[in-house]
C-alpha cells in the first residue's frame, strides 16, 4: 500500500502528476477496502458526494429518493437534488435517535403503476444523524431493520440504499466495529474526510464499479474533476491512517465537555446527555438574560480588557431560536474544554 511521506503532505508546485495520481488512487482504494466496497471516487465536497451519489442511482428525470426530513440533503444541501438532479426528494419521517420511520417509508413508496407519481427508485439515511445531536444509527438498527425490513422492501421494489455517511468514522468508533460492517447493509456510501478525520478538504464516495463509473462522469460536468487532487488525497490518507483511530479521544472530551454544560442547569443550561453519542454536542439556552445568539456571540468575543480567563475565543453554531452545537476534533485538548467551561460560566453569570 502506498505511504505518505510528509514532505509529499506539502503541496508544492514541483509535484508532478504522476505522484499525484499514485496518491489519488491509493485514497480511493483505501477507501473502497475500509467501507467493503468495489470502487471508490474522490470528490471535493460531501454535498457532491450525495448528489453525484443521487444521481448515479437515479437515472431517469422524474424519480424520487424516500429521504428524512430532518437530514443533511433536505436541510442543508439547497436542494440540489432537485434542482440540479431533477430528483424529487419525498420526505420522511425523523425519529429522535436519527432512524428513519419505517412505516412511514412503507406508506410512501410509489411504483411505476401510476403515470400521475414520480417513481420512487432510492432510499437516504444518514450515519452519524447530524439533526438529532451526532446520533449514531445502533448495529441494531442497521441489523435488524435496514438488512431484513428495508432490505426486503427495498429488493422488492427495487429500490437502492444510500447512505450519507459523512461521519461514518465517528460512528464506528462509537459502536467499536469497522466501517465495513455498517457500510454492508447499503448500496453507496458517502463519507467526509474533512470533518472528524480532520483533513483540509474533500470526500469519498464508494459502491459497485458499474455504480462509481457514473458517479465519475457526474463529478465531471459537476465541475470536481481536479489534476491537483493527489495533494489532497494525501491529506486524506493520512486522516485515515493517522486521525481515525483516535476519534475515541474527541467522544471523551464530548462527554466531558457535556457533563460540565449539564452543570450549568441552573443558568438556564438544558443538555440531554443521552444524545452525546460522538464528537457533537447539542444544548439549549433559557436564561433570562442571555440569548443563544448572545452567547456564540460573546464566547468567540475576546478583547483586550478581558481577564485571563475570558482570553479564549470558542466558534459555536446557533441552530433555531435557543439551540447551539458545539463539535469536537483531535486539535480541541481537555485543557480547552476546561477553558470554554470557565468562559461559558463567567458569561452566563455576569
Amino acid at each position: 500500500m502506498f505511504s505518505v511521506s510528509k514532505e509529499f503532505l506539502r503541496p508544492t508546485f514541483g509535484v508532478k502528476w504522476g505522484r499525484q495520481k499514485q496518491s489519488y488512487e491509493a485514497l480511493q482504494i483505501k477507501a473502497a477496502e475500509l467501507t467493503g466496497k468495489e470502487a471508490a471516487l474522490f470528490v471535493a465536497s460531501g454535498t457532491m458526494g450525495n448528489l453525484i451519489s443521487v444521481m448515479a442511482h437515479c437515472r431517469g428525470r422524474g424519480e424520487e429518493i424516500l429521504v428524512g426530513d430532518q437530514s443533511h440533503i433536505i436541510i442543508w444541501e439547497q436542494g440540489g437534488v432537485a434542482q440540479v438532479a431533477g430528483v424529487h426528494p419525498r420526505q420522511v419521517h425523523t425519529n429522535c435517535d436519527g432512524t428513519l420511520d419505517l412505516a412511514d417509508i412503507a406508506n410512501k413508496v410509489r411504483s411505476p403503476c401510476d403515470a400521475h407519481q414520480p417513481v420512487s427508485c432510492l432510499i437516504c439515511v444518514e450515519q452519524t444523524h447530524n439533526a438529532t445531536g451526532g446520533r449514531v444509527l445502533s448495529l441494531d438498527y442497521l441489523q435488524k431493520l435496514i438488512s431484513q425490513q428495508l432490505r426486503k422492501l427495498a429488493t422488492e421494489l427495487g429500490l437502492k440504499v444510500h447512505m450519507d455517511g459523512a461521519r461514518i468514522f465517528n460512528a464506528a468508533t462509537a459502536l467499536g466495529v469497522p466501517v465495513a460492517h455498517i457500510t454492508q447493509h447499503v448500496d453507496s456510501i458517502s463519507f467526509c474526510l474533512s470533518k472528524g478525520l480532520g483533513a483540509p478538504v474533500g470526500s469519498v464516495v464508494a459502491g459497485e464499479e458499474d455504480f462509481i463509473a457514473r458517479c465519475l462522469r457526474h463529478r465531471k460536468v459537476l465541475g470536481g474533476g481536479m489534476r491537483q487532487a493527489g495533494v489532497l488525497a494525501a491529506a486524506g490518507i493520512y486522516a485515515l491512517d493517522h486521525i481515525a483511530p483516535k476519534l475515541h479521544q474527541d467522544h471523551t472530551n464530548a462527554q466531558i465537555l457535556a457533563q460540565g454544560i449539564q452543570e450549568m442547569k441552573n443558568l438556564g443550561i438544558e443538555i440531554d446527555m443521552e444524545t452525546i453519542d460522538t464528537n457533537m454536542v447539542y444544548f439549549k439556552v433559557n436564561n433570562n438574560k442571555v440569548s443563544a445568539n448572545d452567547l456564540v456571540k460573546s464566547m468567540f468575543t475576546v478583547s483586550d480588557t478581558d481577564s485571563m480567563e475570558k482570553q479564549v475565543a470558542v466558534k459555536m453554531l446557533t441552530l433555531g431560536k435557543n439551540r447551539i452545537r458545539l463539535v469536537l476534533h483531535h486539535q480541541v485538548t481537555e485543557a480547552d474544554i476546561q477553558n470554554t467551561l470557565q468562559k461559558m460560566r463567567m458569561i452566563l453569570t455576569s
